[in-house]
């Protein structure tokens, strides 16, 4: 297990971390690892900040709540630093650590693998509004990104926007529609039943106004893979037996990892207390979206690589429309 190694550069680099966050008015200073730490170490070294510190996994972590310090474990040991970085965001907020809207000064090794060498001032209400197509190029293999992106994009504004000034809550399950639909049933009138395909396709933006207007009854939203609504109001019925969730999640989101377990389909669901958007795969959240300010979310492609590595994305910036 490596550890931490306080040298003078690195120790320059914190304090200046530290003062910076100062000058910014953050709410705290987050470094990220590849190890475990002297944590009554760091707490002195961060001389009376919020110290948020990020490993991969939560044994390299023991001892760093009792030394004074807030712990974050991402279990994305592959990763890169601008997924690690996100996903301890995310996860900072799910926990209470941080607040959807707050600065952070970033502290990790952005050039120079198990060097501490970057530092980065990271609005979080800006950055967690920013998705990477690399943030879900990882479910393609069983739904197209471009599908994916479109009702992620949908479920991102019913969390925000609600409708007619109250919050909502709803459920996409996209993709092996016939496993899907053979695991639900009915729960009432089907509202896009007896419309021709070009009528239930999300890609128009008048289907997915519609849409938002179905989102606000019971059930969960069947998309196909290129996108098409084949049925709405639909009751989950998977078994939930061997899911594992985080305390507060309700049926909603049972329902969702159960499906995403039974069958290939990814599920998106809206939590109707905070718009929250989640991401299930496999019956597990893969990826975690706070729709904390009313702006369009832009998808963007991450042109960072590390020196001497040839950059394989360049930005491509988009609106929160599809295209």
């Amino acid at each position: 297990m490596k550890q931490l190694r306080f040298t003078d550069r690195f120790k320059i680099l914190f304090n200046m971390a530290v003062r910076l966050s100062e000058t910014v008015e953050a709410d705290g200073v987050l470094i990220l690892l590849d190890g475990t730490a002297d944590w009554a170490r760091l707490r002195k070294q961060g001389d009376g900040a919020k110290i948020i510190v990020v490993a991969n996994r939560s044994v390299e972590l023991a001892g760093a709540a009792e030394a004074g310090l807030s712990p974050v474990a991402v279990n994305m040991p592959d990763s890169p630093v601008y997924d690690r970085l996100t996903q301890a965001l995310l996860e900072a907020v799910a926990d209470d650590i941080l607040a959807p809207g707050s600065r952070v000064v970033a502290v990790y090794s952005g050039f120079e693998a198990d060097t501490v060498d970057s530092v980065s001032v990271i609005n979080l209400g800006e950055h967690l509004d920013r998705l990477t197509g690399r943030d879900l190029r990882q479910l393609e293999t069983r739904v197209p990104l471009e599908t994916l992106k479109v009702v992620v994009n949908l479920a991102v504004e019913v969390g925000r926007e609600g409708r007619e000034g109250k919050p909502v809550g709803t459920m996409f399950v996209v993709g092996d529609t016939r496993k899907v639909l053979n695991h639900s049933k009915p729960a009432g009138f089907d509202p896009v039943r007896g419309y021709n395909r070009k009528e239930r396709n999300l890609f128009e933006a008048r289907v997915r106004e519609g849409i938002k207007e179905i989102a606000q009854m019971d059930g969960a939203i069947i998309v196909s893979s290129d996108g098409t609504v084949e049925a709405a109001c639909r009751y989950v019925d998977s078994p939930a037996a061997t899911i594992t969730l985080s305390k507060g999640l309700g049926a909603r989101h049972w329902a969702a990892a159960a499906i995403s377990r039974a069958s290939n389909a990814v599920a998106v669901t809206v939590s109707e207390s905070n718009g929250t958007v989640r991401i299930f795969q496999n019956g597990e959240v893969m990826l975690r979206i706070e729709p904390s300010h009313r702006r369009p979310m832009v998808w963007r492609e991450f042109d960072y690589e590390p020196p001497g590595v040839e950059a394989r994305a360049k930005a491509k910036p988009e609106t929160g429309k599809s295209a």
